[in-house]
């Protein structure tokens, strides 16, 4: 059998697994919490692990391995940026988050929970979230079929469209049957994958050349640039806009929904002490690994890659048997799935929710509104895949702006939200359309200051006009008393 055919049946088993833990979530699945949220009975290791997987896509596999292979050791910095936004997020929203939305009439997304927060009379809130959330997902979403269709293109020799189209079938599965548990459960299996592909790689890599002593030894020899921390691969020195844009990525994770969403779903907020250790520990094993596969792999392949995004598949497939390459490779499409899977969800929460429910469908039973779910993701699907067939698409442009866009949008409203009493709905609506659009109209421009990463000054311009609306806007007293009783 050939080596592309084993490759191919480990492949098929994968996915064949994938769906067995979608018919079984499927069983399990009866109302609406139970597909937006799993009934919020995630242990904690679980929502760690599902949190992890759904936030790193192909981007853990894919792009710091890529970022480090060309920029060496100073890739780093955006590792250091986003584990520090892991840690932070998880301290500071992970028990408010579980606490609020619970005690706020069980509230399933993120638009709700602030609509509750702050007892708007109006669905305008809800709606202007909604909207950011679709906005900035199908794109995200639609990155996601873009990098499996690309894999299957590159490793089966597929016909790109024919790709897409197989990762979104796959993809939709799970998702369209199990909702939540389905996704939560298979994000633990694909980031326990995705952590064994990271460190097995460059462990054979390093034991090849001697151990990590000699390794690093022969990397600072041939490649010298590669080794500093204020270095890029060209041995120019990093400037202070590059160094503070890499950090800046950690801001995100207080504003994405398909992790916070974790937070949300995790059994209990005395748990979340545990789950944040493990996130912690998960994240930090995957970015070592990254970076670590992308700077040795120069000892391993003497030529340079003309694309160095590729370096993960090429080092698996040059050192593992086939079987094993497979399992390797599968971790990529792991992590590709895990992210479009809960960002696929979360959208059809926010058009199912906070747009169907709160339009159209007051009085919709629970078993309808998981009907109104399963049709938007299938709806949302076939946007994402419409948007994907372009194959020069540019996969981490479109992600580093959507990370961007979800988190100045909702970061700051989400964060001051949990802490302030005297925060109000106009504050908050203020926050999330001024985050929003900066990040839109920053993205086009250039030069100077504006080459600072888009978040940084949406995460900031949203916090400020949260301050500076609710200062002029008066906080209705039982608002603020229905704050200081969660806080109690």
């Amino acid at each position: 059998m050939s080596a592309q055919w084993l490759v191919a049946l480990t492949f098929i088993a994968y996915l064949a697994l994938i769906l067995v833990i979608g018919i079984y979530a499927y069983l399990r699945t009866k109302n609406a919490s139970d597909y937006f949220l799993g009934g919020r009975s995630l242990p904690p290791a679980v929502a760690a692990l599902s949190a992890g997987a759904s936030d790193m896509s192909g981007w853990l596999l894919l792009g710091l391995p890529g970022a480090a292979y060309a920029a060496g050791l100073s890739a780093g910095w955006i590792a250091i940026g986003l584990f520090s936004g892991i840690v932070l997020s998880w301290v500071s929203m992970g028990r408010r988050l579980r606490i609020y939305t619970y005690e706020l009439d069980d509230s399933l997304t993120v638009p709700a929970y602030l609509d509750r927060r702050f007892k708007m009379g109006h669905p305008y809130l809800r709606t202007v979230c909604a909207v950011f959330i679709l906005l900035f997902f199908l794109f995200y979403v639609a990155s996601g079929l873009i990098a499996g269709g690309k894999l299957f293109e590159t490793v089966f020799g597929w016909d790109y469209h024919w790709a897409v189209i197989v990762g979104a079938i796959a993809v939709i599965s799970y998702t369209l049957f199990g909702g939540f548990l389905a996704v939560s459960w298979t994000d633990v299996f694909q980031g326990l994958l995705m952590s064994a592909a990271l460190i097995a790689v460059p462990l054979v890599v390093i034991s090849d050349q001697g151990g990590f002593s000699a390794s690093w030894a022969q990397l600072q020899a041939q490649q010298p640039q590669l080794t500093h921390w204020l270095t890029d691969g060209s041995g120019q020195t990093l400037g202070l806009v590059a160094i503070l844009s890499s950090l800046a990525w950690g801001l995100g994770y207080f504003g994405q929904p398909h992790i916070l969403a974790r937070f949300m779903a995790v059994r209990s907020p005395d748990d979340v002490p545990a789950a944040a250790t493990v996130a912690a520990v998960w994240s930090l094993i995957g970015f070592l690994g990254a970076m670590a596969v992308g700077l040795f792999a120069h000892l391993q392949m003497q030529q340079g890659l003309p694309d160095g995004e590729t370096v993960f598949m090429e080092l698996v497939q040059v050192l593992f048997h086939p079987i094993v390459a497979g399992v390797l490779l599968a971790a990529i499409l792991s992590a590709i799935m895990s992210t479009a899977d809960s960002q696929l969800l979360v959208s059809s929460a926010a058009l199912a929710e906070d747009i169907y429910h709160v339009w159209f469908g007051r009085k919709t039973s629970p078993e309808a509104m998981v009907k109104v779910g399963r049709w938007a993701v299938v709806g949302l699907s076939l946007i994402a895949v419409w948007i994907a067939m372009d194959p020069d698409s540019k996969v981490l442009d479109v992600v580093s702006y959507a990370w961007a866009g979800l988190g100045a949008a909702f970061g700051p409203a989400l964060l001051i939200s949990l802490y302030w009493s005297r925060m109000t709905g106009s504050g908050a609506i203020a926050g999330v359309v001024v985050g929003g659009l900066t990040v839109v109209i920053w993205e086009q421009l250039s030069g100077g200051i504006f080459d600072i990463y888009e978040l940084l000054p949406g995460f900031i311009f949203s916090a400020a006009a949260i301050v500076i609306v609710s200062a002029l806007t008066k906080c209705p007293e039982t608002v603020a008393s229905q704050h200081k009783k969660l806080l109690g």
